[in-house]
């Protein structure tokens, strides 16, 4: 019902910026909740940051006060700005969404992943 493509990995240096990105399609309609989460090689997934359709957005620790989350509904984007890059950012960072289908209720789709590298 709804599938999702990220952009704007690459390799940066340490202390370099991104732009991630994430369109979405299909029943946009419906997404409630948009997030971003990364998972680096023999770590768990974990959760980055999350956007509600009303705005509300929420980090993990590690990202607060360098990333920032936001969305274009009008486009069907959300957007994840990363500044002042770490090594230890370097992952694959994920799109999400959740979204309501009636007589199915509460679903969630993921994006195939985009690499970010940060070199030191």
């Amino acid at each position: 019902q709804v599938q999702l493509v990220e952009s704007g990995g690459g390799l940066v240096q340490a202390g370099g910026s991104l732009r991630l990105s994430c369109a979405a399609s299909g029943s946009t309609f419906s997404i409630n909740t948009m997030g971003w989460y990364r998972q680096a090689p023999g770590k768990q997934r974990e959760l980055v940051a999350t956007i509600t359709s009303g705005g509300r957005t929420n980090y993990a620790d590690s990202v607060k006060g360098r990333f920032t989350i936001s969305r274009d509904n009008a486009k069907n984007t959300v957007y994840l700005q990363i500044d002042s890059l770490k090594p230890e950012d370097t992952a694959v960072y994920y799109c999400n969404a959740d979204y309501w289908l009636l007589q199915v209720g509460s679903t969630r789709s993921w994006g195939q992943g985009t690499q970010v590298t940060v070199s030191s």
